[in-house]
């Protein structure tokens, strides 16, 4: 195994929660993959400057767009990802592998702050974050630059205490 690789070992002691995927059309893919797998209900945000108070590429303030939907499944999330605007991680997977396939892992921190500065003491880049989508400014999330190290992007996860309401719930008869 590399140094990183172990050295990132910390983060995985409560397991992946949430395995995410980039999708061309959200709607179609959420009915699509409900229909076939009966995993519901999903609950779809628009993560950008309506949502976020601080949003990040490459540790330089920008502005992006995406519209998610999330979806548990047992103990695990599952997101789907569709990019609208902006600078994102998504496209360089889009370029790589097309729409489709898993994206990025998600695990879940107790403290964003001290998880980012052991990912800058190992030298990883974060390439993507944004911050305060509940409902009292907090939840943080951050996307690391391990698709060369580990073959799939890690998205550090700070959830917040209080979630803002979905734009949306599909199915509706289910919550």
């Amino acid at each position: 195994m590399n140094e990183h690789a172990i050295k990132l070992f910390p983060f995985f002691d409560n397991g992946i929660t949430q395995v995410g995927w980039v999708v061309e059309n959200l709607e179609e893919s959420v009915e699509r993959f409900y229909r076939n797998t009966g995993i519901g209900p999903w609950h779809f945000y628009d993560y950008g400057p309506d949502l976020l108070t601080r949003m990040r590429r490459n540790g330089e303030d920008t502005v992006f767009n995406m519209s998610t939907a999330v979806a548990n499944a047992g103990l695990l999330r599952l997101e789907m990802i569709q990019p609208l605007y902006g600078d994102m991680v998504y496209q360089q997977y889009i370029d790589r592998h097309g729409f489709g396939g898993v994206q990025h892992f998600g695990i879940a921190v107790k403290d964003m702050a001290s998880s980012l500065e052991i990912v800058r003491n190992l030298g990883i880049n974060i390439a993507m974050e944004g911050e305060g989508y509940g409902l009292d400014g907090d939840g943080h999330f951050a996307y690391l630059d391990t698709a060369e190290m580990l073959g799939v992007t890690i998205e550090l996860m700070q959830r917040p205490k209080r979630r803002k309401p979905p734009k949306k719930i599909f199915p509706e008869h289910t919550y």
